[in-house]
């Protein structure tokens, strides 16, 4: 197993890695929609999906996997009835389409509206 790290995506911000590989997959952590390079973000969820899937897409990357390779997505919305534009969104950047569960939650952290997990292989 290896832990993966990259500078491209936010970093944690509790005792947990950005992602680990593990027999040819990647697993990512889940994703807020923080801008990784300024740690902002804007109460829009159409924003901050954008800015989940950059940074799922980052963490693969690092590893040489990409959005194409993603088998299984995990999204936590803070509201269903963001759903739809959560969607709209999310749809742009998994055209693999990719398996998914998508579960509503009472609260994220830091009150964001959204979060993304992938599985994905390496090669």
């Amino acid at each position: 197993m290896k832990v993966i790290s990259t500078e491209k995506a936010p970093g944690a911000i509790g005792p947990y890695s950005q992602g680990y590989i593990a027999n040819g997959f990647i697993f990512t952590s889940g994703q807020l929609g923080i801008d990784a390079e300024t740690g902002k973000y804007k109460d829009c969820i159409k924003w901050q999906t954008e800015k989940s899937c950059q940074n799922v897409k980052a963490i693969l990357e690092e590893v040489g996997s990409g959005l194409d390779k993603v088998i299984k997505t995990t999204c936590f919305l803070a509201d269903m009835n963001d759903f739809a534009a959560f969607n709209e969104v999310y749809a742009k950047y998994f055209t693999s389409k990719p398996a998914r569960s998508t579960v509503a939650v009472k609260t994220l952290p830091k009150n964001m509206l959204c979060e993304i997990e992938a599985i994905a292989l390496i090669k």
